[in-house]
């Protein structure tokens, strides 16, 4: 399952920039997100990694090779504070290396290594633990986007040596040169590109002493804003998992979580969430694992998840997924 903690609204606000001369209509994209039209507009907005997997979804069942694109999109701009401490970093490896302090702030849902290989190295994107079917999508997106950062940092394109992937080769491979011209590898062990090591040296044109000291304080503080709230959305996710079957409500919840109502409807509202929208997740999330399994009748799945009534299932599974759950299993 999707780890959750808190992000921007920039990548969300990219896809919706890739499909703007498509025929697609932006609620689509967004749809089952609980992200609304009106969230883009506000410079502040935080939503959760989850939401902004929901609307990478979405996007990859419009085009299976929007991970490049929008890795092409993710300019060191994109990344607010980090991005003006990466631009004022006094060398490539000072940046590189401040980057990974930060994997929430930089958004990548892999762990990120510099790894030596004699005169050459390694920039690796490993460890994907997330949703399968977009583990393609995620490893197209974080390597063309660490190469537009790197790119973007040194003011010329970073030369490569080899690039690889995890996943096997797609019908859409020659759209890789694009951002990877070199010679490319897959089914490979880890999601990497490879550079001479001495430009991990090179001095950044944008250098900064003074601004990169403030940008990397104000990036401490943003990093704890991001992650400080992930074990506390975690233990809300936990709690309704546990009692999907006779959900407490709002007010039962806070109690266990041992705050008001008003304090944990405020939170949520912060992440870009409800207790309804949160649980609706859940259940979905395990309908569609019971419903694979095969073994329950619909009526005990839908008692499992709380609905009194197999009919009040049957409505909620159809709004969340656009078919029957009868549908569905087939």
């Amino acid at each position: 399952m999707l780890h959750s903690h808190l992000t921007t609204l920039n990548a969300v606000s990219l896809v919706l920039q890739a499909f703007q001369n498509d025929d697609v209509d932006p609620a689509a994209l967004l749809d089952g997100s609980g992200i609304s039209p009106a969230d883009l507009g506000r410079a502040d907005s935080r939503i959760t990694t989850r939401q902004e997997m929901l609307v990478c979804a979405n996007a990859v069942a419009q085009r299976r090779e929007v991970g490049l694109e929008l890795g092409r999109r993710m300019h060191v701009s994109c990344y607010g504070m980090l991005g003006y401490a990466l631009l004022s970093s006094a060398t490539l490896g000072d940046a590189l290396r401040l980057a990974m302090q930060y994997p929430a702030l930089l958004g990548t849902l892999f762990q990120l290594r510099l790894i030596e290989d004699g005169d050459r190295i390694w920039f690796s994107a490993s460890n994907y633990r997330e949703e399968p079917h977009l583990a393609a999508f995620n490893a197209e997106f974080c390597l063309t986007s660490l190469k537009v950062i790197c790119d973007d940092l040194l003011g010329q394109p970073l030369p490569l040596l080899a690039a690889r992937f995890v996943h096997t080769a797609p019908d859409y491979q020659a759209l890789y040169t694009q951002t990877f011209d070199c010679p490319l590898h897959f089914d490979a062990s880890d999601n990497a590109f490879a550079f001479e090591r001495r430009w991990l040296e090179k001095p950044l044109p944008l250098a900064d002493q003074i601004t990169h000291r403030a940008m990397s304080e104000r990036c401490r503080r943003q990093n704890l804003e991001f992650t400080g709230r992930q074990a506390w959305l975690g233990r809300i996710r936990q709690l309704l998992l546990e009692q999907l079957n006779a959900a407490p409500g709002l007010e039962g919840l806070a109690r266990q979580m041992n705050c008001s109502s008003r304090t944990l409807r405020r939170h949520l509202q912060e992440l870009g969430s409800s207790y309804q929208q949160l649980l609706d997740e859940l259940r979905f999330e395990r309908a569609k694992q019971l419903l694979a399994e095969d073994q329950l009748p619909i009526y005990q799945i839908a008692e499992a998840l709380g609905f009194s009534e197999t009919a009040s299932f049957r409505h909620a599974f159809l709004r969340w997924s656009g078919v029957a759950p009868s549908h569905f299993r087939a």
